[in-house]
Protein backbone atom coordinates (compact mmCIF):
# COMPACT_ATOMS: atom_id res chain seq x y z
CA UNK A 1 0.00 0.00 0.00
CA UNK A 2 1.35 3.66 -0.95
CA UNK A 3 0.91 6.68 0.45
CA UNK A 4 0.62 8.64 -3.12
CA UNK A 5 -2.50 10.14 -3.74
CA UNK A 6 -4.55 8.45 -6.30
CA UNK A 7 -5.00 10.44 -9.62
CA UNK A 8 -8.16 11.80 -10.63
CA UNK A 9 -9.65 10.61 -13.47
CA UNK A 10 -11.59 12.09 -16.82
CA UNK A 11 -10.21 13.71 -19.89
CA UNK A 12 -9.17 16.86 -18.05
CA UNK A 13 -5.96 14.53 -16.56
CA UNK A 14 -3.97 12.87 -19.23
CA UNK A 15 -1.50 11.24 -16.96
CA UNK A 16 -4.46 8.25 -15.90
CA UNK A 17 -6.17 5.56 -18.02
CA UNK A 18 -9.92 6.49 -16.08
CA UNK A 19 -10.90 2.75 -16.71
CA UNK A 20 -9.86 -0.52 -18.29
CA UNK A 21 -12.16 -3.68 -19.03
CA UNK A 22 -11.91 -6.71 -21.19
CA UNK A 23 -15.22 -6.88 -23.68
CA UNK A 24 -16.44 -10.50 -23.09
CA UNK A 25 -18.18 -10.98 -26.28
CA UNK A 26 -14.98 -9.61 -28.44
CA UNK A 27 -11.94 -10.25 -26.33
CA UNK A 28 -10.94 -6.54 -26.84
CA UNK A 29 -9.47 -4.56 -24.19
CA UNK A 30 -11.44 -1.40 -23.74
CA UNK A 31 -9.70 1.82 -22.35
CA UNK A 32 -12.38 4.26 -21.60
CA UNK A 33 -12.20 8.05 -20.74
CA UNK A 34 -14.36 9.77 -18.30
CA UNK A 35 -15.97 13.02 -19.85
CA UNK A 36 -18.71 13.70 -17.16
CA UNK A 37 -19.05 17.89 -18.18
CA UNK A 38 -21.34 19.43 -20.36
CA UNK A 39 -19.63 19.97 -23.34
CA UNK A 40 -18.65 23.60 -23.81
CA UNK A 41 -17.89 23.43 -19.89
CA UNK A 42 -14.64 24.09 -20.16
CA UNK A 43 -12.55 26.31 -22.89
CA UNK A 44 -9.91 23.74 -23.38
CA UNK A 45 -11.93 20.49 -23.06
CA UNK A 46 -11.58 19.56 -27.00
CA UNK A 47 -7.62 19.86 -26.24
CA UNK A 48 -7.60 17.44 -23.14
CA UNK A 49 -9.35 15.19 -25.13
CA UNK A 50 -6.75 15.46 -27.31
CA UNK A 51 -4.59 15.09 -25.12
CA UNK A 52 -6.13 12.00 -23.20
CA UNK A 53 -6.21 10.22 -26.54
CA UNK A 54 -2.37 10.95 -26.97
CA UNK A 55 -1.69 9.44 -23.94
CA UNK A 56 -4.18 6.38 -24.50
CA UNK A 57 -1.97 6.21 -27.64
CA UNK A 58 1.06 5.95 -26.21
CA UNK A 59 -0.15 3.75 -23.18
CA UNK A 60 -1.51 1.22 -25.99
CA UNK A 61 1.01 0.97 -28.75
CA UNK A 62 4.17 1.88 -27.01
CA UNK A 63 3.88 -1.48 -25.10
CA UNK A 64 2.35 -0.27 -21.34
CA UNK A 65 -0.99 -1.90 -21.93
CA UNK A 66 1.00 -5.25 -22.68
CA UNK A 67 3.36 -4.71 -19.55
CA UNK A 68 0.88 -4.09 -17.19
CA UNK A 69 -1.82 -6.44 -18.26
CA UNK A 70 -0.07 -9.17 -20.13
CA UNK A 71 -2.70 -11.30 -20.45
CA UNK A 72 -4.58 -8.31 -22.42
CA UNK A 73 -1.08 -9.10 -24.82
CA UNK A 74 -2.17 -9.40 -29.00
CA UNK A 75 -5.65 -8.59 -28.34
CA UNK A 76 -7.80 -5.85 -29.96
CA UNK A 77 -7.89 -2.09 -28.13
CA UNK A 78 -11.07 -0.20 -28.26
CA UNK A 79 -11.12 3.75 -27.02
CA UNK A 80 -14.36 4.19 -25.42
CA UNK A 81 -15.34 8.11 -24.83
CA UNK A 82 -17.86 8.30 -21.97
CA UNK A 83 -19.55 11.89 -21.89
CA UNK A 84 -22.71 13.07 -20.53
CA UNK A 85 -24.21 14.32 -23.06
CA UNK A 86 -24.35 14.64 -26.99
CA UNK A 87 -21.83 15.93 -28.57
CA UNK A 88 -22.52 19.52 -30.93
CA UNK A 89 -21.23 20.05 -33.63
CA UNK A 90 -17.94 20.95 -33.08
CA UNK A 91 -16.96 18.46 -31.03
CA UNK A 92 -18.41 16.07 -33.34
CA UNK A 93 -16.35 17.24 -36.12
CA UNK A 94 -13.27 16.61 -33.95
CA UNK A 95 -14.37 13.51 -32.89
CA UNK A 96 -14.61 11.92 -36.35
CA UNK A 97 -11.00 12.83 -37.00
CA UNK A 98 -9.89 11.08 -33.81
CA UNK A 99 -12.17 7.95 -34.87
CA UNK A 100 -10.56 8.20 -38.59
CA UNK A 101 -6.84 8.33 -37.07
CA UNK A 102 -7.39 5.77 -34.41
CA UNK A 103 -8.56 3.41 -37.23
CA UNK A 104 -5.25 3.67 -38.87
CA UNK A 105 -3.27 2.46 -35.58
CA UNK A 106 -6.01 -0.20 -35.89
CA UNK A 107 -8.32 0.97 -32.73
CA UNK A 108 -12.01 1.35 -32.62
CA UNK A 109 -12.81 4.80 -30.95
CA UNK A 110 -16.40 4.83 -29.82
CA UNK A 111 -18.24 7.67 -28.54
CA UNK A 112 -20.97 6.61 -25.65
CA UNK A 113 -23.51 9.29 -24.19
CA UNK A 114 -23.96 8.35 -21.17
CA UNK A 115 -26.56 10.57 -19.18
CA UNK A 116 -26.55 10.74 -15.05
CA UNK A 117 -29.17 8.96 -13.53
CA UNK A 118 -32.03 11.27 -12.00
CA UNK A 119 -34.51 11.14 -9.64
CA UNK A 120 -38.16 10.52 -10.53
Amino acid sequence: MTDQPMEERGVHNPKVIDLISRDAETGAVVLTMLEPRSWGSAPNQIRQIEEKFNSYLQYALGGNLEHDYPQYAGAPVVFRLECAQIPGEQETSFLESVVKFAAQENIEFLVVVKQAATDG
